[in-house]
């Protein structure tokens, strides 16, 4: 997964003047579109895109450049997606299937080594999916958004201990929903693909 970090071309200084609305969301709206899927759902994620750059908007002219402006951005979508997640409307509603991401490779893959990655990616989307809203958002924007620790930290308005230990728990989670519910085995190509266990067909002997 990508860790590049967000983006800081538009990080504006105290004093100086914010950057063009449209500039920014063209350059952020697919990243934040792709986070809200993995917070909320691909359904709701349009709508709320939409809303959080409604926000930004309004919000904009007032904006100091105490932090980077994509931090901030990530910010107003974490809490957009939270007010979203606790509203009885989505609780009553049934959850959407989430976005999945393939994993990101240095070389081009064959089809048989692409779906196997892609099946490994699946499988483990899923229990991450299944975190709660608090744990999942440190895991998507640190894996997925390739947000440093401390700019995670700056994005839920929460300590840089807080995040460690949300992300130690996090991932202690998923290790023990993984060993019991995800078969991990080698392909004929050698490459580690994984299936859930109950679908699991042993070979023949």
């Amino acid at each position: 997964m990508s860790h590049s970090g967000p983006t800081t071309a538009h990080a504006s200084e105290p004093g100086t003047r914010p950057p063009d609305l449209q500039t920014v969301y063209d350059e952020l709206q697919p990243k934040i579109r792709r986070y809200l899927s993995r917070l909320v759902g691909p359904t709701d994620a349009e709508d709320l895109t939409q809303e959080v750059f409604i926000k930004v908007g309004q919000a904009l002219p007032s904006f100091r450049g105490e932090s980077t402006l994509s931090t901030w951005i990530y910010r107003i979508a974490t809490n957009t997606a939270f007010d979203r997640l606790r509203s009885p409307s989505f609780q009553r509603a049934s959850r959407a299937p989430l976005d999945v991401l393939p994993l990101p490779t240095d070389q081009p893959l064959g089809i048989d080594q692409e779906l196997a990655r892609r099946e490994m990616t699946e499988c483990i989307r899923r229990y991450i999916d299944d975190l709660p809203p608090a744990y999942r958002s440190v895991v998507v924007l640190g894996e997925d958004e390739g947000l440093t620790d401390q700019q995670i930290a700056d994005v839920l308005g929460i300590s840089l201990e807080a995040v460690k230990i949300r992300l130690h728990r996090a991932r202690s989670r998923l290790r023990t929903a993984l060993g019991a519910g995800c078969a991990f085995y080698r392909d004929d190509r050698n490459e580690l693909a994984c299936e859930p266990k109950i679908l699991r067909v042993s070979p023949a002997p």
